[in-house]
């Protein structure tokens, strides 16, 4: 069997850490973490004590947890990769299908395209990177919004105008928490000129290391051209987002043990 380095070591115990805090807020004491681990009590708390010395874990009169310092680099090395592995997942998809394919972030009330690619052959010219669109009608906002709860999409979308969309826009809360959750019963959205008239898109959340959506990838065009394919489309679409998601080092929140 190789031997661990203590690098090796740490690691395994931070991803113990971590996994625990998203099941529980409680810190873990020594002996609950060596017994989960298998392994020997006074190695782990060696190895403990080097993380706390390094910054990595914080340690209460309960026990030890990731510290502040290490989710922050997480959050940093996830918004590092979202963007570089995005762009290939963007560019492989848009290969596959032959259409626009976009990479969308929630800010405040409003989707914000971070990256995108085009396909040779479509329609579509103008660069959307930089746009922000109501997330209420625009084509990542269900997406984005895939983990969220009704009290949280209702503090996201609590100023948002529910008339200024596309001609098939959801009208009210109730509406647009309704086709969420048959999103999420699909497996990925489906904006029906919801943003704009003759619009149509299909979108799926990327989840970050918490199991928390972070962005959104969608398939944009005409209604004409996107419709008759949508079930194919849907799926190449969630595919790639779980191939990203796994990319930037995350998961389902809804696999959690």
């Amino acid at each position: 069997m190789a031997k661990r380095t203590s690098m090796g070591r740490s690691i395994e115990v931070l991803l113990s850490l971590a996994k625990h805090s998203q099941a529980t807020a409680s810190p873990w004491r020594v002996g609950q973490l060596a017994s989960t681990m298998e392994r020997d009590r006074s190695q782990v708390s060696r190895t403990l004590a080097q993380s706390l010395a390094s910054g990595l874990v914080d340690s209460t009169r309960l026990g030890y947890r990731p510290s502040v310092m290490t989710y922050g680099i997480a959050q940093a090395l996830t918004s590092q990769r979202l963007r570089t592995d995005g762009l290939t997942v963007l560019e492989r998809l848009a290969e596959l299908t032959g259409e626009a394919c976009f990479l969308g972030e929630l800010f405040g009330d409003s989707t914000v395209t971070v990256a995108e690619s085009l396909a040779d052959d479509t329609d579509l010219f103008a660069s959307w990177v930089g746009r922000a669109y109501p997330a209420v009608s625009s084509d990542a906002g269900q997406a984005t919004l895939w983990d969220a709860s009704a009290d949280e999409v209702e503090a996201v979308l609590g100023s948002t105008r529910f008339d200024a969309g596309g001609p098939n826009a959801a009208l009210s809360l109730r509406e647009f928490l309704d086709r969420l959750e048959a999103a999420r019963l699909r497996g990925y959205s489906v904006i029906d000129e919801e943003a704009e008239a003759g619009l149509f898109s299909v979108a799926a959340p990327v989840f970050d290391f918490r199991g928390e959506a972070i962005a959104a990838l969608q398939i944009v065009g005409e209604k004409p051209r996107l419709a008759p394919r949508v079930a194919k489309l849907g799926a190449a679409c969630a595919a790639a987002a779980r191939d990203l998601t796994a990319l930037v080092g995350g998961h389902d929140g809804a696999t959690r043990d």
